[in-house]
C-alpha cells in the first residue's frame, strides 16, 4: 500500500461527501454509499453515524477493501482499523469541516457509537 498523493489527498478530503463501495467476497463491489469523510495527518477517515450494525460499515469488516469516490478522486483502497488514540483528533476534524450543520448532527458522527467505526482509507 501506498500514501496518498497530496493532491488525492486535498481534493477527497476537502469534498464534502464520499462514496464508498465494500468488495464482497465474489470481489464485485457493493452499491455505494454516501458519508462523511476527513483528512487528518495525511490519511483520510470515514465513520458510520449508524454505528457498526450500519450494511455499509459491516461490508468493510468481510473484506477490507473497496473502492472510493470524492472530489474527483475514484480510487481502489484498503480499508484499516484507525488508532482509537486519534478519535478526540479526528472528532475535531469532523466538528471543523461540518461546522455548519447543526450541533446535534455533528454530535452524531463523533458520538462513542461512530467513534467506534472510525476506518483509515489504504489507497491501492
Amino acid at each position: 500500500m501506498s500514501a496518498w498523493a497530496n493532491d488525492e489527498l486535498s481534493r477527497a478530503g476537502d469534498a464534502e461527501e464520499l462514496q464508498i463501495a465494500s468488495a464482497r467476497r465474489d470481489a464485485t463491489l457493493s452499491r455505494s454509499q454516501t458519508i462523511w469523510v476527513v483528512a487528518y495527518g495525511g490519511s483520510l477517515y470515514v465513520r458510520s453515524v449508524n454505528g457498526p450494525s450500519a450494511a455499509w460499515f459491516r461490508g468493510t469488516q468481510v473484506r477490507p477493501e473497496g473502492r472510493i469516490q470524492a472530489g474527483g478522486v475514484d480510487r481502489d483502497v484498503a480499508f484499516a482499523d484507525a488508532d482509537h488514540g486519534l478519535d478526540d483528533e479526528i472528532d475535531a476534524a469532523y466538528q471543523s469541516k461540518y461546522r455548519r450543520y447543526a450541533k446535534s448532527i455533528t454530535d452524531s458522527i463523533t458520538s462513542p457509537v461512530a467513534r467506534s467505526t472510525t476506518i483509515r482509507l489504504l489507497p491501492r
